[in-house]
């Protein structure tokens, strides 16, 4: 899941690149590389919503969950989501706009662990309401060449010490790092419809997957915006 909060820059830039042929090799698979099977489902993913905002001082995102998930294949009473040093602050199975609370596990600040109170069968779909404060500059995980920290959201410049930069916050969760700033299932073979709801002061520019479908204000200096996405996807 992709979104941008920033002051974005006018213009762009359009860069010609001229390929010259090659003579076509033959690809081979690196000799050390592990095997990596797609993960085991036992729940899907269906539909994320997710209403979040920013506190910019402490580089924190507050965040309110309603995540739809089925049983893959077998019944289940049970579901792990993959939450990264986070803080949960409730869990609750929704039964239409009532919330029942579940007892869960998060010991180890990387996987929620949720007892759903009762069995659904395969195809059942349920609402799990999760609320938590995200905390990707406190994570210490190892990223890869190309984004070495692997935190999934990025607090560009928040308190505006760099004159010239404009404010951003922006999201790079390939291929596991959405769980950084939300609750997930955060694996590839995981495919989910979305919708997120930020706010952000009004001056800034949003920009998420899917249509922007509705802006109103949020209090004096805020906006909210929604954002829907109705392909599904990875997370």
């Amino acid at each position: 899941m992709k979104l941008l909060s920033a002051a974005l820059l006018p213009g762009c830039l359009l860069l010609a690149v001229v390929a010259q042929a090659q003579a076509p090799t033959t690809p081979t698979a690196a000799p050390n590389a592990p095997y990596q099977p797609s993960a085991t489902k036992t729940n899907d993913l269906v539909h994320t919503k997710l209403a979040v905002s920013f506190d910019y001082a402490k580089r924190y995102l507050n965040g309110r969950e309603w995540v739809t998930l089925k049983p893959h294949a077998v019944a289940t009473d049970t579901l792990r989501l993959d939450a990264q040093g986070m803080d949960i602050k409730t869990v609750a199975l929704m039964n239409g706009t009532t919330q029942q609370p579940l007892k869960f596990d998060y010991s180890d600040k990387n996987n929620l662990h949720i007892n759903l109170g009762r069995l659904f069968k395969p195809g059942e779909e349920y609402v799990v309401y999760i609320e938590y404060t995200a905390k990707p500059d406190e994570l210490k995980v190892q990223g890869s060449q190309a984004i070495t920290d692997a935190k999934g959201l990025y607090f560009i410049n928040p308190d505006s010490t760099t004159k010239g930069k404009p404010v951003q916050i922006w999201t790079q969760g390939e291929t596991q790092s959405s769980s950084a700033w939300f609750p997930t299932i955060d694996r590839p073979n995981q495919k989910t419809t979305e919708e997120i709801a930020m706010t952000v002061p009004a001056k800034y520019v949003t920009l998420s997957n899917g249509k922007l479908v509705s802006q109103v204000p949020a209090g004096p200096g805020l906006r909210t915006d929604t954002w829907k996405m109705d392909l599904p996807h990875s997370p």
